[in-house]
């Protein structure tokens, strides 16, 4: 068959197909789920403890779907809420983030801030986040209303765990945070929360939004049981069976989302070693409102007794 005859069906054919790819990556987008993972970390005979990490919902108001499915997890009843940033990518979603929370900032609570609480998303080729990072931060565009925010989580009862410690009594059990401002921005102040974790809680909990190595790092050796992260959207485009392809930090993509150990090649009870949880996620920019083989996620922890 002539060329000219064969090069206009290929090209067709290639466009459906990437139509097709392009919807698929539209529908996962909106396709939430809620995980559940069983962490050992509570002492012996204690009462398991329900933890759900939130992170990376990246809220504008229009987003019905998204919001109406956030408000259904009232309904879990969990102890305890972590939220681990990004909430925000509109200058507007303040309230509706505060709406869909609802019941939920009743429950105690923390959390820290992400890069997209600070600053208005702008759009980005999305191939350069396969390429090595340069260190440039698009901090030039607006703020976005991230004093606000912070208000209307600590007005509810959450604690603000930005570059500080703190202590809770959930239940039966204290828990010892350290937290860290938005490692991706370099606002983390390891220093001012460096040092043993807590001996005297029952359990020791480290919360950054990005999970650089040298926070993962410093929390491990402070000896907290465990480190609650986000920031990586799991890969947001992943190979078939989930595999990520980057994670936007210096985390490797094998770690880009799940329960994992840190270091990563430690074992439950190696000295200096913690577990590890990266959300993928609720949401993503508002400009690539795409996701592949890595849907958007809440995860339910159930914290159960060592051993």
């Amino acid at each position: 068959m002539p060329l000219t005859r064969v090069l206009p069906r290929l090209l067709g054919a290639g466009a459906l197909a990437g139509a097709g790819l392009t919807a698929y990556a539209a529908t996962e987008a909106r396709r939430y789920v809620l995980r559940r993972v069983e962490v050992p970390v509570l002492p012996a005979g204690q009462r398991p403890l329900r933890m759900l990490h939130l992170s990376d919902l990246h809220v504008t108001p229009g987003q019905t779907r998204k919001l109406e499915w956030l408000a259904g997890l009232s309904v879990l009843r969990p102890d305890l809420v972590v939220d681990t940033g990004d909430n925000l990518a509109h200058r507007d979603a303040v309230p509706a983030v505060r709406d869909a929370l609802g019941p939920l900032l009743d429950v105690p609570g923390v959390f820290v801030m992400g890069s997209n609480d600070y600053f208005e998303p702008s759009f980005r080729n999305p191939f350069l986040y396969l390429l090595p990072d340069t260190g440039k931060r698009h901090t030039e565009v607006p703020e976005l209303p991230w004093r606000e925010l912070r208000s209307t989580f600590a007005d509810r009862g959450w604690t603000d765990l930005t570059n500080t410690r703190a202590r809770l009594q959930v239940g039966e059990t204290t828990i010892a945070f350290a937290g860290v401002d938005d490692p991706h921005l370099e606002y983390d102040r390891l220093d001012e929360v460096a040092g043993p974790a807590d001996p005297t809680a029952d359990l020791r909990l480290g919360v950054a939004h990005a999970p650089y190595l040298r926070v993962l790092d410093q929390y491990a050796a402070d000896g907290y049981e465990a480190v609650l992260a986000g920031h990586t959207h799991g890969g947001q485009v992943c190979l078939p069976g989930g595999r990520a392809l980057t994670t936007n930090c210096d985390l490797e993509p094998a770690r880009a989302r799940g329960l994992h150990r840190h270091p990563a090649a430690s074992r439950p009870g190696d000295p200096g070693s913690s577990w590890l949880h990266v959300s993928a996620g609720l949401g993503t920019s508002p400009y690539a409102r795409i996701r592949v083989a890595c849907r958007p996620e809440a995860t339910l922890l159930t914290l159960v007794p060592r051993g």
